[in-house]
């Protein structure tokens, strides 16, 4: 469990790679042109419900339980928090992600310009997301409300200070370990997918040149 400073070693090194020297590559080819309808839907459900649950895991992996203890946030009410908002997150996730994996077959032209690597990173984030949202919708309501920051929050943090607790992990149950490893994995593969897109932020776009549009002759004339 805690091969994460390796997957994210390969994420640095293999993504640094494949920026310098495959940067062609560097993109996610949209294929609006063939269908909009679906992927608009898709897209858009799944964006939102991936940047609502990177900021849930935030808040309930690397924010310590003592701060919400300090700001007066009782264990009961950020459960119910967690469930509702992990729970409307993973669904917009696992919604969007179905939405443009069943696009993929029902257009030929689509599915035509879909790579193996493709399919392989919607099916894979489909699982990641797929058991997110089972522990916190099903797990935490029929099982019972795992408190995942006495253990999992810890650990976590301590793997940025290269010194894993790893006992932390031992009684964590078997789906959050599963649920761990296949992120971790979908780290380590984001250089090979995809994925990387995501980090190409549109930063010099308010710093960009203005474009200057001249009407042709008599086009301004009023008739």
């Amino acid at each position: 469990m805690d091969h994460f400073p390796l997957c994210i070693t390969v994420l640095i090194v293999a993504g640094f790679y494949r920026f310098m020297f495959r940067g062609k590559s560097w993109v996610a080819p949209s294929t609006e042109i063939f269908e909009k309808r679906w992927l608009r839907i898709g897209s858009v459900v799944f964006h939102y419900g991936i940047i609502f649950a990177f900021m849930g895991h935030v808040m309930g992996v690397l924010i310590p339980m003592e701060v919400y203890h300090a700001l007066g946030v009782s264990d009961s009410l950020y459960h119910f928090m967690a469930i509702a908002g992990g729970g409307l997150a993973g669904l917009m996730v696992v919604i969007g992600l179905v939405v443009m994996l069943t696009r993929k077959f029902l257009f030929p032209r689509v599915h035509a310009h879909t790579t193996g690597g493709g399919y392989f990173t919607l099916l894979w984030l489909i699982l990641v997301a797929g058991l997110g949202t089972y522990m916190t919708l099903i797990y935490n309501t029929t099982v019972g409300e795992y408190e995942y920051r006495e253990s999992i929050g810890p650990w976590f943090r301590s793997l940025f200070t290269l010194s894993p607790r790893s006992d932390l992990m031992l009684e964590v149950p078997i789906l959050f370990k599963v649920h761990i490893l296949l992120s971790f994995a979908l780290f380590a593969a984001i250089p090979f997918t995809r994925l990387v897109h995501m980090f190409s932020l549109p930063v010099r776009y308010p710093m960009r040149a203005p474009q200057q549009y001249r009407s042709r002759d008599g086009f301004d004339k009023k008739y």
